[in-house]
């Protein structure tokens, strides 16, 4: 007898088993992947002298399409005040870049903020004694900030607020103190007093345009008038 896999015997298989499916029967499910939240607990800009008082955070644009801290520095330097004493320098205690001049979203404290020194950016002298200046380096009056330079100031702005218990309505525009254009029509407010009032900002909405008279952050699709209006963050260049 030959055996094995020679064999010519042919042997049926054994019946198999059946089972009716469920509805649900072999569907993997992956739930979606969570966002992370972007929280900025930590002060990477803590200074290394005694913090000032801070009571406000005072917003601004450059009002140019590209700048640096040299740049700006060197033409603040050429400014004189109210009476007649030339600016110790840039008048700003934070500027963030737009990819011209500086790094796209890049944060670069400047001495007055290394020194805990006054400001000169708001034509007020309570704004100027004890509001951080924060300027964005474009001009959004006919422009808007970058996304990362949105994403930059929310964390600048959320990080000092809780550093040095601002709450989110002193968080201002330059506009609110001075009469002037600043801070203009294209930047979203709303992101940045939200930043200052949440201990992250993941919420923040990431699909949306500015209202092209307003000023406003409309989610997309939500255009209308009953929409609140935020005012801007812009700077003047003619702020003392």
């Amino acid at each position: 007898m030959i055996a094995g896999c020679r064999s010519a015997r042919v042997v049926a298989p054994p019946e198999l088993t059946r089972v009716s499916p469920s509805a649900s029967y072999g569907r993997l499910v992956i739930p979606p992947p969570r966002t992370p939240e972007k929280s900025f607990a930590a002060n990477p800009w803590e200074p290394t002298v005694a913090a000032r008082k801070w009571r406000y955070v005072v917003l601004h644009h450059t009002a140019g399409e590209e700048g640096s801290i040299a740049s700006i520095d060197s033409a603040h330097r050429k400014r004189v005040d109210a009476n007649g004493n030339p600016w110790l320098g840039i008048g700003y205690h934070f500027v963030i870049g737009n990819g011209h001049g500086m790094g796209d979203g890049a944060i670069e404290p400047t001495f007055r903020w290394q020194e805990q020194l006054h400001g000169a950016h708001a034509g007020n002298d309570d704004y100027n004694q004890y509001g951080i200046g924060i300027a964005l380096v474009g001009d959004f009056e006919t422009g808007v900030p970058t996304p990362a330079q949105r994403e930059s100031a929310a964390r600048l702005v959320q990080t000092l607020s809780r550093a040095y218990d601002i709450p989110a309505d002193h968080v201002v525009p330059h506009r609110d103190i001075r009469a002037t254009a600043c801070p203009g029509k294209n930047f979203p407010l709303s992101e940045i007093t939200y930043a200052a009032a949440h201990q992250s900002y993941a919420a923040l909405p990431s699909a949306a345009h500015v209202g092209e008279h307003s000023g406003s952050l409309v989610p997309v699709g939500h255009v209308g008038h009953d929409t609140p209006i935020h005012p801007s963050l812009v700077f003047s260049s003619r702020s003392p």
